[in-house]
């Protein structure tokens, strides 16, 4: 092998353990046995999310593992692999690619990195059942806003109640003014 071939190599390699230490997540899969327009359909799905899927040589993702830390990712890189890297939603590609290979059983998820921790077939899927980032921050939008509804619930009833004691009208400070409110008080 020429030294400009190894230097490639290498480069490919550093590369890839980069992609490793600076993911959100990664996921191995084989997708052996895909079809064209099942992995275009696949890839597509994928960038969607800000996640990019490469096919890497099983050599080069274990020396790339075992340079970024993730050694014991090398069992899994056997037979045809795959990578899906997101850095920003770590729950995305799990959440993706196990919705496809539900449809798709070619596809095939072997593990990951999750946030830094080696995840196995079972994380995957846990991870996967977890809303996307958006759902959660909805999910918490609406935990913040329950207090502010609650309050203005409580404010409508009183005024309502106030309407029904008055005969339907409300009064309050703003309408009876200082002067009326001090005479009638004598």
């Amino acid at each position: 092998m020429s030294e400009k071939a190894i230097a490639v190599k290498a480069q490919k390699v550093e590369e890839i353990a980069d992609q490793f230490k600076n993911a959100a997540s990664a996921v191995v899969v084989d997708a052996r046995g895909l079809t064209v327009a099942q992995s275009t359909d696949l890839r597509h799905q994928l960038r969607q999310e800000g996640v990019v899927l490469e096919v890497i040589k099983n050599k080069i993702l274990t020396r790339a593992a075992e340079k970024a830390g993730f050694a014991e990712l090398n069992d899994i890189f056997a037979g045809p692999s795959a990578v899906a890297f997101s850095n920003d939603d770590a729950i995305a590609p799990s959440r993706i690619l196990k919705k496809f290979a539900d449809a798709n059983e070619k596809l095939e998820i072997k593990g990951g990195v999750v946030d830094g921790n080696i995840a196995n077939l079972d994380d995957i899927n846990k991870y996967a059942s977890l809303p996307s980032r958006e759902g959660l921050f909805g999910q918490l939008l609406a935990e913040f806003q329950f207090p502010i509804r609650s309050f203005a619930y409580v404010v409508k009833a009183l005024q309502e109640k106030l309407e029904e004691k008055n005969g339907g009208e409300a009064t309050t400070t703003e309408e009876t003014p200082v002067a009326e409110t001090a005479t009638d008080a004598e």
